[in-house]
């Protein structure tokens, strides 16, 4: 039996490393297109691969709290295939549940690291996912970022929640969902326990902005009523919410060095999840979930900074004026 089963792509990713003060890189004024000089050679100043996807790095980080976990999903017959079942196995990640695609390759991406903010140059094709013939135990599911090909997944992952009513689903929808298939979004959203967003993914869902809504509380209680139990809304360098129809929560981000960030919102989400499982409140679970992100931001890659219970612990330590306070 497992405690969590996170369905989703593995991605190879290759981390490129540009140097703050390149020449040939900027920002634009309004800090939001990283501009490189057309036809010219951009120094790096780092490179190395890793194993990425969402999936397989909120199943590391909840292996690495202590939840038995697994990636359910489908990989091509690739070096990138072998590679990522490789690092799930070293990672302590069961890999039973992912099936091959002879015809279909692993998903890959180009991670852009420019002044502690990356840019993904991701690829990716319509893959032959295939549902387990006999879907072990577990306590959580969580379902994010699928390929095209995805319905039949999701197909079957309705018709197991329904067959097993006690099993807990948190959603962190992925890219593809979000940008081509927001109508097959909203029909998991009332069978979801735990949603998991930023602040932009909450926007696209509820067609609406933070300026029109006002607040992030009252986007957190527009998502409520889509149909989830719970709500997670990150914010980047203003931290997170948390909410239910009763309560919402709001946490500060912890105040560290900031490398990079890929990874860090998956890092959050296991250590909330691992926090909800072992029983804690919201208010801990942000604490959590702040923890086990900010440890991930202050290295390169999206698993070095990953930690342990005793790793959370410690960090809580160190950032005890950090609370979540309601809102």
């Amino acid at each position: 039996m497992f405690k969590l089963v996170a369905i989703g792509d593995p991605i190879i990713d290759t981390h490129v490393q540009i140097e703050e003060n390149c020449l040939e890189c900027h920002l634009a004024s309004d800090n939001k297109h990283l501009c490189l000089n057309y036809g010219e050679k951009i120094p790096i100043i780092d490179s190395f691969q890793s194993l990425g996807g969402n999936a397989p790095n909120v199943a590391v980080g909840a292996a690495r709290l202590g939840l038995t976990s697994a990636v359910l999903s489908t990989v091509g017959t690739d070096a990138y295939g072998k590679l990522a079942l490789q690092e799930l196995k070293k990672q302590g990640v069961d890999t039973t549940l992912i099936s091959k695609d002879r015809t279909h390759q692993t998903r890959y991406s180009i991670v852009l690291n420019y002044r502690g903010e990356r840019t993904i140059l991701s690829y990716s094709e319509e893959k032959t996912y295939r549902w387990p013939t006999k879907m072990p135990p577990t306590d959580w599911i969580y379902y994010t970022g699928l390929s095209k090909g995805f319905e039949i997944i999701q197909e079957k992952l309705l018709k197991y929640l329904t067959s097993h009513p006690t099993v807990r689903l948190a959603v962190n929808p992925g890219s593809y969902l979000m940008k081509y298939a927001k109508e097959k979004l909203c029909e998991v959203l009332p069978r979801t326990d735990l949603l998991i967003v930023n602040l932009e993914e909450a926007e696209k869902i509820l067609n609406t902005t933070l300026e029109e809504k006002k607040s992030a509380a009252a986007l957190i209680h527009a998502l409520l009523r889509e149909g989830p139990k719970e709500i997670v809304l990150t914010d980047g360098q203003r931290g997170a919410l948390a909410g239910t129809t009763e309560t919402t929560w709001h946490i500060p981000a912890f105040p560290v060095p900031v490398v990079a960030k890929t990874g860090a919102g998956d890092a959050f989400s296991s250590a909330y999840i691992a926090a909800r499982f072992y029983g804690h409140d919201i208010a801990t679970a942000l604490r959590w979930g702040s923890a086990n992100s900010s440890g991930v931001m202050q290295e390169h890659g999206p698993h070095g900074g990953l930690q342990d219970q005793a790793g959370i612990k410690h960090t809580l330590t160190q950032f005890k004026t950090c609370m979540a306070s309601m809102v």
